[in-house]
C-alpha cells in the first residue's frame, strides 16, 4: 500500500513540476494550428489570413525590453522572429535554449533594395560580422509572427 501511495505521489509531483515548468504569455496557444516554420517561409502568403502556431528552440531574445525572440526553424540555417509591441509581453532573456510555441498573425514586410541593405547592415553590425552592401542585389522580405499567445518550456 505504501509503495502505491509513494508511486502516486511521485507521479503527481512530476506532473506538477511539468506544469510549473511552462511559462505562458498572453492567451492560450493553439496547438491544433501548429505549422512548420519552413512551410511558412516557403509560402508565406498562404498563412497571412489566419492565425498560425509555430514552435522552435529559442536562439536569441531581445535583451533591452524582451519584445522579440528568434526561433530555430525545423529547416537548417533558418530562423523565425516572434515580435510583440514593447510591453505587451516580456520574454525573459533566460529563455534562450528553451522550447517555445507561439500562436499569432504572420506579418510580411517587403523592403526595397536600400532598406534591405540597411537592415542587413544593422544585423551584421549587431553580430560583429563583415558586410558588403554591394553584394545585396535584390530586396528582401521579412517574416515575423505577432503573437497573441506564447508558451515557453524547458
Amino acid at each position: 500500500m505504501h509503495t502505491v501511495i509513494k508511486s502516486v505521489l511521485v507521479m503527481v509531483s512530476l506532473g506538477v513540476s511539468t506544469v510549473l515548468a511552462a511559462q505562458n504569455f498572453g492567451g492560450k496557444v493553439d496547438h491544433t494550428a501548429l505549422t512548420p516554420i519552413s512551410s511558412i517561409v516557403a509560402a508565406p502568403d498562404k498563412y497571412l489570413a489566419k492565425p498560425v502556431t509555430v514552435q522552435g528552440e529559442i536562439i536569441s531574445v531581445c535583451s533591452n525590453k524582451g519584445c522579440w525572440m528568434q526561433l530555430a526553424s525545423d529547416a537548417a540555417e533558418q530562423q523565425f522572429k516572434i515580435k510583440v509591441r514593447d510591453g505587451d509581453m516580456v520574454f525573459p532573456v533566460s529563455s534562450k535554449g528553451k522550447k517555445a510555441f507561439a500562436t499569432g498573425q504572420l506579418v510580411k514586410t517587403e523592403l526595397d533594395l536600400e532598406s534591405s541593405r540597411e537592415h542587413l547592415a544593422e544585423i551584421a553590425e549587431r553580430n560583429n560580422t563583415a558586410f558588403d552592401a554591394a553584394l545585396v542585389t535584390k530586396p528582401i522580405v521579412l517574416l515575423q509572427l505577432m503573437p497573441t499567445a506564447v508558451e515557453i518550456s524547458e
